[in-house]
This record gives C-alpha cells, structure tokens and sequence, in this order.
C-alpha cells in the first residue's frame, strides 16, 4: 500500500519529472514517467541555487575590486588631512565621513559575495546529496 503524499510533494514531483520537449513534441505519458528525475533534479539545483550564487558572488566581486581602491585612496587621504596641523575640524570629519562611506560599502558587497559563496555551497551539497536511482519507481 502507498502512503498518499502531501500536495506540494506531488507538485514538486510533477515540476521535477516533466521534460521542457514534452509540450512541442509527441512523447506519450508513459515515456514522461520514464524520465530519470534525478537528472532533472540536478538539473533544476545547478540552474536554481548554483549558477545565481556564482552570478551574485561575481557581481559582487566585481564592485567590491574598485570599491576596494577607492576605500583605499579615501583612507589615504583620510590619514594625510588628519595629520596635517593646518586641516580643520570640518576637513577631518568629510575626509572620515568619505572613508567611512567606502568602507560600509566594501562590507555590503563583501557580504553579497560570501552569500553568493553559501548558494553556491548549498547547491553543491544538495547535487551531492541526491539518491543514486529515482525516487518513485515503480
């Protein structure tokens, strides 16, 4: 006897075992059920988790290089105001405030790119963890 299964468990079930040629073509429904959902599955996990966690972890990347240098040259300039005896109080603080502004910005793009690093991982890990043969066989 087969245990009847929780509605959204069909749904996923029926998403992961459908074939995208299946609409245009004249495959029966007898070959659908035939379909190794454990490709599909993969397949879903490496265009759902995988490739968006390495596309926010590379756009990420690549605002956090020149938010990175031009952190460094406020810091510069930070240091340069603050140790000349002829700058003012006004001076010092914009010159803080601008090297403050970059660095809250490299943090914010630093922590995309490690949240796009733990997609990535997560997606890998599910990949790994997938059953060898099908699920529901029959």
């Amino acid at each position: 006897m087969q245990r009847d299964r929780p509605l959204y468990w069909k749904i996923i079930y029926f998403v992961l075992s459908c074939s995208p040629l299946s609409a245009s073509s004249a495959f029966s429904a007898v070959k659908l059920k035939k379909i190794n959902t454990v490709k599909s599955r993969i397949i879903v996990l490496l265009l759902l988790v995988v490739l968006p966690g390495f596309l926010v972890s590379a756009v990420c990347a690549y605002y956090l290089i020149p938010e990175w240098a031009a952190l460094t040259a406020s810091y510069q300039n930070y240091r340069r105001v603050s140790e000349s005896p002829a700058a003012g109080e006004k001076e010092i603080l914009i010159a803080k405030t601008a090297q403050e502004i970059h660095r809250i910005n490299c943090f914010a793009e630093g922590v995309g790119f490690l949240l796009g690093g733990i997609m990535v991982s997560i997606g890998i890990q599910g990949i790994c963890l997938l059953p060898q043969k099908p699920v529901d066989t029959q």
